[in-house]
Formats: structure tokens, sequence, C-alpha cells
């Protein structure tokens, strides 16, 4: 790619923008309606923390949403991939299957609970697992005994597969769904990326026993910070709750708890600023989606690849994403766009590339470094 080229997409991006000049970011909020009203309103009630009626309205709207029948509001999205993995039985030195292209959130909280990441490659079209890797792995490293995935190498049960819908862009979801139920192991889909995203008309998120979502300030939608399981388990849902209030006993005056719980419920303040969030997000999607085919219709004359989404999914396309030809294409075209005012970024760094992870099980991921060396985000936020 030559320089010129590299200057005619920072033009294309500026005028999308209506931005002849200055900084343009990867990706930032807006907040078009009722954000400052529902705040005033819920310093005006002065119920700001854990406990308030937006916590509750915002729970509802995410499941309404979603399709969910259960909501529960966390922290962060963080925090919400703690508590699911508890939830699905995970304990001590037992064993998750990741991909190795997603957020460091994925396998911290993992590591809390000090279970291990096992690396299985994604596809290089959804940049997220792939299903024939997975079943690829599943079938000649492990057994079924008693009910439960062993890993043949470690001698470590395989409890859960944590696919992460990467940009948005939903994964072969049904596929791994179909495979984990037939390894009997717990599909918790991180959807932290992908509010807004369907596939085959079911939203993200709800294939697994859980899924979990992130409305951190550069998400599609955004409580500051914050995050969502989301469920159709009742009994589930009611302990998620019950855990992340510090399982406090409910009594109007005493305080009795009656188990290990954490302080990870979302505060009403973030949670009031979700609700006008949510009543923007059918809008912003479909002005997401408009830029992604700007995009798309602009890199065709370029050269340049364009993901898309599958032909059987509707993406939110958080972040819109190029693949270039090799590493050093990839780092020009970073330096550049960088030093004229155009956020861009590369994916994050391969997981088992970190200190704390290289140590991990892993497959041949082939994909994810081929991804690695060539995939460029560009800016996506809503266009005001």
């Amino acid at each position: 790619m030559s320089t010129e080229v590299i200057k005619d997409i920072i033009h294309f991006i500026r005028e999308v923008y209506n931005t002849p000049s200055g900084f343009i970011s990867l990706h930032e909020p807006r907040f078009t309606g009722n954000e400052k009203k529902y705040l005033l309103e819920c310093i005006d009630s002065t119920m700001v923390s854990s406990v308030g009626k937006f916590v509750d309205r915002f729970e509802a709207d995410v499941a309404g949403y979603t399709g969910a029948k259960y909501a529960v509001a966390t922290v962060n999205g963080t925090a919400a991939l703690h508590i699911a993995l508890m939830m699905a039985g995970v304990e001590r030195d037992d064993e998750v299957i990741v991909q190795p292209v997603t957020f460091i959130a994925t396998l911290n909280a993992i590591s809390y609970i000090g279970a291990h990441s096992v690396f299985i490659d994604v596809d290089r079209d959804t940049m997220s697992l792939s299903p024939d890797k997975l079943e690829d792995f599943l079938k000649k490293n492990t057994e079924i005994r008693d009910g439960k995935c062993l890993n043949k190498t470690t001698k470590r049960a395989i409890k859960a597969v944590v696919p992460m819908h990467t940009f948005g862009l939903p994964a072969r979801i049904e596929q791994i769904a179909s495979i984990c139920s037939k390894y009997h192991v717990t599909l918790i889909e991180d959807a932290a990326e992908s509010i807004g995203s369907y596939y085959k008309g079911k939203h993200t998120g709800t294939f697994g026993l859980m899924g979990t979502l992130s409305f951190n300030g550069n998400k599609t939608i955004t409580t500051g910070g914050g995050g969502m399981i989301i469920t159709d388990d009742e009994a589930l849902a009611k302990k998620i709750k019950h855990i992340t209030t510090t399982a406090k006993i409910l009594h109007k005056w005493e305080y009795k708890h009656d188990m290990i719980g954490y302080n990870y419920r979302l505060p009403n303040l973030n949670a009031a600023l979700g609700c006008a969030q949510m009543e923007s997000l059918p809008g912003y999607i479909e002005n997401k989606r408009k830029l992604a085919k700007k995009y798309e219709e602009f890199f065709s004359k370029t050269g340049v690849k364009f993901i898309t989404e599958l032909s059987d999914c509707r993406s939110n396309y958080w972040l819109n994403a190029i693949v270039l030809d090799d590493l050093n294409q990839r780092n020009s075209f970073l330096t550049i766009t960088n030093e004229n005012g155009i956020m861009t970024r590369p994916i994050w760094e391969l997981m088992p590339r970190l200190e704390m992870f290289k140590n991990c099980q892993k497959e041949n991921l082939e994909n994810a470094e081929w991804l690695a060396d060539r995939v460029v985000n560009i800016p996506s936020s809503v266009i005001l």
C-alpha cells in the first residue's frame, strides 16, 4: 500500500466524520438523549449506589432487548465474566477454553478463580473461536468420564468454553454451542462487544448458559463502566444477583450474609446513564451499520479487504476492521494514520504471547497469528 493510498483513506475518514482537521477517535461515546435528565433524577433521589429504580429498569431493558429472560447488572464486564465462570462451576485448577484474539479481561476473569486457559484458534472471517478447531481439539485431546470432559494431557477437567464475538462480529456460535453440549462443557459467551449483534436472528450472548456484556466508555453504549450477565435460568439469575450484592440476606435493618459474596453490583447512577443509552441503541446500531457500508464500498475500490459479517448474521460493527498485506504494511499504516490525527490500532497482543499466559496449553494458532500481523481497526464512532 502506497503512502498516497493511505492519504486517500485518511481523507475519506475525515470526510465521513465531517472533521477536516483535528483528532478523530477510534470509538467514543455519544450522549444524545435523556442522559442528563436521568442522571439528575438519580442524584435528586439520593439513590446513587447499587440499589435504585434505574438498576432494575436497565436490567429489564437489556433483557428485553436481547431476548434473555433475566439480566443482572455488574460493575464492569470483567466482574460479569468472573461471576459467570463461578456460576458455571469453574474452580481452581479447572480449565477453560478461550480464543487467543480477545481482550485481557477474558483471561483475567479465569485467572481470578485460579483456573487455567487453553487456547484454540479463530476463524479468519469472524476473528472468533473456530468451531472446527474446537471440535478437533476436543476429539483428539479429551475423554468424557462421569459426565465430565477431561483433558488427557493435563488430567484436568475442562469446565467451560468462552468464545468472544470479536469487534461485534458474531462467531459461529450455533456450531460452538452444539459442540459444547456434545462434550459436556458449559458455554459462556463473551458478548462484551456485541450488544445489537445477531446470529440467525438470535442475539449474541443467548446461546449458552450465560452471556456477558460490557458497557465500558468505548462500547456501542456505555454506563461509564458496567457489565451485565444475561441468562434464561431463573434460579441462576437469582443466585448471581445475590452473590454480586455481597450475599446479603434481605432485611430492613440487619446485615447478615450467608456465603462469600462480591461487591459487584452496578451503581444506580451508572444505570441511569445506561437507561438513556438503551433508548438510543437502535438508532446507534443503524448508524454504525450505515458507516460500515460506506467503508465497505470505499475499500472495495482500493483493494483493501474490509471485514464484514457472515451472511446469516447482523453485526453491530462495534469496531470496523481492515486486513492489510503483512506486518510491515500494517505498521506503516498505523504510523501514518496516527501521526495524522486518525486513531487506528492493531488487534490486541495475542494472549498466549503475554508473559502471564505463555505457558498455557495451546493448539496451532496460525489464523490468530496471521490476523495479528494484518488487521487494523479504524474509527467507528456513531456519526452525529
